[in-house]
């Protein structure tokens, strides 16, 4: 396995599903918060620990340099800070003179490298200067997230082309890998609605049948339960197998029923084959169909802790 993935029960610091939205932008999903983590830290510090760092004056041939110690309570360095408070200048020269070097791939409490934020907080310049410095794509937060599974979560088409552009070399493997979740990013790019990421990495060589872990959906079977005909329609035109069945044993067809979409029913009945049509005979089923429905926020909705 080429994607590094560590395991999830370190403390976040800088929660990608909760993050506040930066001024004057507006996040492409309504349902995402960004919340940095760091309000903690001054913004006097911060810029006082920028203007002590001279990394101009260094000599880019010597292997330790002072300020690439530097780290917070949280786990970030100085370019993790950089980047998050977008002092793109600051950023730029640190990654200038840290080509190839270990320091461009650490990585913080949330497992976050520098290529994970610059995805996060939008800095297609900062994606593509670290990825030609030697920024490593195939590591992954504590969510299970490379920097491409957030771009096609965040529907970040720029980041989305750069990182595909430039890791060619691992980039089936990174397609491929499943986050915690269970999602790889065609499910991540289908569940949030991006029709041109989806159709992307479709041409990229993803697998357009993959299953997700948690229930064996396809992203056919995500498009029908999203109640997107745009998306269905372009799913089948790009081959799309109709007949596969999720691990409840129904075909995206079966995930039509009880729903009030009729333009994906019509899509989907005369391509799914007349066997698989009726819904499987099972005391179960009615169950199954109701647990496809939950979102990962709500299966877990009757746990109670305490008394």
């Amino acid at each position: 396995m080429d994607v590094h993935s560590v395991s999830n029960h370190i403390q976040m610091d800088y929660n990608y599903d909760n993050m506040e939205p930066k001024h004057g932008k507006m996040p492409p999903c309504q349902e995402e918060r960004f919340d940095s983590g760091l309000d903690s830290l001054k913004e006097d510090e911060l810029a006082s620990e920028f203007e002590d760092m001279t990394v101009e004056t260094y000599d880019h041939n010597q292997e330790y340099e002072p300020w690439r110690t530097v780290v917070t309570e949280d786990g970030d360095t100085l370019l993790h800070l950089a980047i998050i408070h977008e002092a793109t200048e600051h950023a730029l020269q640190m990654i200038k003179v840290s080509h190839y070097h270990p320091f461009l791939n650490v990585q913080n409490h949330q497992r976050q490298t520098a290529l994970h934020l610059a995805v996060i907080t939008e800095q297609p310049q900062l994606v593509d200067k670290l990825l030609k410095a030697g920024c490593d794509p195939r590591l992954a937060d504590d969510s299970g997230n490379t920097a491409l599974h957030i771009a096609c979560k965040k529907g970040s088409l720029a980041c989305f082309s750069l990182i595909t552009q430039n890791c060619q070399r691992h980039l089936t493997t990174i397609m491929s890998f499943p986050n915690y979740s269970g999602h790889n990013c065609l499910h991540l790019a289908s569940i949030n609605g991006y029709i041109s990421l989806v159709e992307n990495l479709v041409v990229l060589g993803a697998d357009i049948n993959a299953q997700e872990q948690c229930s064996g959906r396809t992203a056919l079977h995500l498009a029908v339960d999203l109640q997107n005909p745009t998306l269905v329609g372009r799913l089948l035109d790009l081959g799309a197998e109709v007949n596969c069945l999720n691990y409840g044993g129904f075909t995206p067809y079966h995930l039509t029923y009880g729903r009030q979409n009729e333009e994906i029913r019509c899509q989907l009945y005369e391509k799914t084959a007349l066997e698989l049509r009726e819904l499987p005979d099972s005391e179960s089923d009615e169950s199954d169909m109701e647990e496809l429905d939950l979102s990962e926020d709500e299966l877990y909705d009757d746990i109670k802790f305490g008394k």
